[in-house]
């Protein structure tokens, strides 16, 4: 019969405080895309290894492949941005670890807002209807209700 390991004799891997959609979510909102690179249409991957050291902090970043110059450095400065959470290893040991990226760049997609009515007219219809003699049956049950109508045509 083998012997059961204990799980302190293992290291344990960092990882990103709230998992690997919130590792997204923060690259998300860091990340700028360059303006010079959004110009030149320039769209891609930048992979990255870095170095985590055993207090979680990113100590070291390099690009394995990348785009341009303003791509990679924007990449290497939201990747140096990143803290991790180093679960205790066995023993006390401290230990580097390394770990890859790969961070998206795609232009962003333009909002489209809705503009002006070009054709036909819009019009509002409401009707206002007040009562002085209420008896217990017609009131309503809570609080006023409205009713509002919208039309639009296209002549």
């Amino acid at each position: 019969m083998k012997k059961e390991r204990k799980d302190d004799s293992f290291i344990k891997q960092p990882f990103y405080k709230g998992g690997e959609q919130s590792l997204k979510d923060f690259l998300r909102k860091n990340l700028v895309y360059p303006s010079s690179s959004l110009k030149n249409q320039i769209e891609g991957d930048v992979h990255i290894r870095y170095d985590i050291d055993y207090k979680g902090r990113v100590i070291d970043a390099k690009i394995i492949s990348g785009l341009d110059k303003e791509c990679n450095e924007e990449a290497l400065r939201v990747v140096r941005l990143l803290t991790f959470i180093v679960p205790k290893n066995p023993r006390g040991l401290k230990v580097t670890f390394h770990k890859t990226i790969r961070i998206h760049f795609r232009p962003p997609v333009p909002q489209s807002t809705p503009g002006p009515i070009t054709q036909g007219t819009a019009s509002v219809q409401y009707t206002f209807v007040s009562s002085s003699k209420e008896t217990s049956e017609e009131k309503p049950a809570s609080g006023t209700t409205f009713h509002y109508t919208i039309q639009l045509r296209k002549d």
